[in-house]
């Protein structure tokens, strides 16, 4: 790689980062649905229901926005992502409503997330090399998670100065701002630009069309997998600071979620790394075993200093998954069609927005503990670990080795 495509893959790079660390407000949730709670009097399954439809918001749109990304490129899909998030912020401001926040946050500001989510990782990764795609893919999407320690404390304080309207307005004007700014800076690598590397280990030697895509096993398990994980880390995510009253009576809540932004970053960052040298399918197992060892024993976790080790495993264990099935997307499917084929696998994390959260404060509501949700996170883990011993990547299958043609012959990792 030339000294100039150098420095243009880490400007894409460091735009990206940015983008994805501004795009973190859903990890504060627990703050935001406390404050509706106490301030304006709302259910638990009220202050809830924003979230989910946000998390099935987010899904969608990388369903949708993924193609778009790949025909048009990234910057055209970030700017429609900057807009939509800036907007339905200052909406959620404006309109404090639990009907309006479910469209204002729930729909508009889930799609732009989601959109500048479709947008930003497809373009870092194409502009390094196969080998390190997993440390790629870990870094950029551990900005999302790592944003908590800058949206916990200035959302805390907002709310607590100025009132939750206030606080939503607010945020979404600078990130109207800043997004759009970043926005401009993402472009895909022309073809003297794209970066050398060790494909055939890596990746499959063909791009695989989503429709192809959905004609394998490999698909079902990884999606299965990531909607089972994905609800354990949501629920914990969006309750942290009603956790920590109930179950501890602790109220530095706040200080859960900055926890789970740490570990949730050290999850993805250090879990694309360990991917790329022990293998997606081993990271997931392991992975799975710890959430689900965490959540069966989460209602011991009495006292402020046991709880934020069970939310530091939970938020580990949260972000390697996120990264694992990204990464594992490209080297099943390859690039080309990357955005496509990973927001139709990422439909999973909406279903996980609605297996984690809302149960789980239907529980809560009803009992006043969430110790028989953890018992259901726990199960689903396990869940995905039976699954995961089925699941192998097209390296671990001898066939793998040899050119394939996916119009006449059945893939390899088809019959995983």
């Amino acid at each position: 790689m030339s000294n100039s495509t150098s420095r243009k893959a880490w400007l894409v790079l460091w735009a990206a980062i940015g983008i994805n660390f501004l795009s973190g407000i859903l990890y504060i949730w627990s703050i935001i649905g406390k404050a509706l709670m106490s301030q304006l009097n709302w259910t638990s399954f009220q202050a809830s229901l924003p979230y989910t439809v946000f998390s099935i918001s987010f899904a969608a749109s990388m369903a949708l926005a993924g193609p778009i990304q790949d025909k048009k490129g990234p910057r055209f899909v970030a700017l429609i992502g900057s807009f939509l998030v800036g907007s339905g912020l200052v909406l959620t401001g404006l309109f404090l409503d639990p009907v309006i926040m479910v469209i204002t946050f729930g729909i508009f500001t889930g799609f732009g997330i989601g959109t500048l989510y479709a947008a930003t990782v497809p373009p870092a990764l194409k502009w390094f090399p196969p080998e390190k795609k997993g440390m790629i893919n870990g870094i950029v999407v551990a900005m999302v998670a790592l944003s908590s320690l800058m949206y916990s404390p200035v959302t805390n304080g907002l709310v607590n100065s100025a009132g939750i309207g206030s606080a939503f307005w607010l945020i979404g004007i600078v990130l109207l701002f800043l997004m759009t700014g970043m926005s401009l800076i993402l472009r895909n690598p022309g073809k003297d630009e794209k970066p050398a590397g060790n494909i055939k280990k890596f990746a499959v030697d063909n791009d695989i069309e989503p429709s192809k895509m959905l004609k394998t096993a490999s698909f079902y398990k990884m999606w299965l997998m990531f909607a089972l994980s994905a609800a354990s880390g949501l629920m914990v995510i969006a309750h942290a600071a009603t956790i920590a009253k109930v179950q501890a009576g602790w109220g530095g809540g706040f200080i859960l979620v900055i926890v789970i932004s740490v570990f949730n970053g050290i999850g993805r960052s250090f879990g694309g790394t360990l991917s790329d040298k022990i293998g997606r399918p081993n990271l997931m197992r392991l992975t799975f075993v710890l959430l689900a060892v965490n959540m069966f024993m989460f209602s011991l976790y009495t006292n402020y200093l046991l709880l934020m080790m069970g939310v530091a495993f939970a938020g580990m264990c949260y972000g390697a998954c996120m990264v694992v099935f990204s990464a594992s997307t490209s080297d099943l499917f390859g690039m080309k069609n990357f955005g496509a084929n990973y927001g139709l696998v990422f439909t999973a994390w909406g279903i996980g927005g609605i297996l984690g959260p809302i149960p789980s404060a239907i529980i809560y509501d009803a009992t006043k503990s969430f110790n028989t949700a953890y018992l259901v996170a726990g199960c689903m883990a396990i869940a995905a670990l039976v699954i995961s011993l089925t699941f192998n990547m097209p390296e671990d299958d001898s066939e793998s080795d040899r050119d394939i043609d996916y119009d006449r012959a059945e893939p390899a990792y088809a019959r995983n």
